[in-house]
């Protein structure tokens, strides 16, 4: 599993703990309240992405361009 994989796996879980962790501390479980937090988690767990991607390539543990080789 190359490490851009693993990056987009940990933002997908970033989404999934930051969209539920946001439900329950509001507790109000209307339809419109978890379309509004879905969607905001869903942007946060993109920008959480982008940010952590742009660290990594600082830093030397990424590539500094956007083809990956396949494996």
């Amino acid at each position: 599993m190359n490490p851009i994989t693993r990056l987009k796996l940990g933002s997908i879980l970033f989404t999934v703990l930051w969209t539920g962790g946001m439900l329950w501390w509001s507790g109000a479980f209307e339809p419109a309240n978890i379309i509004i937090l879905s969607v905001c988690g869903a942007l946060a767990g993109y920008f959480w992405y982008r940010a952590m991607r742009w660290q990594f390539q600082l830093m030397g543990m990424l590539p500094r361009n956007d083809t990956v080789e396949m494996q």
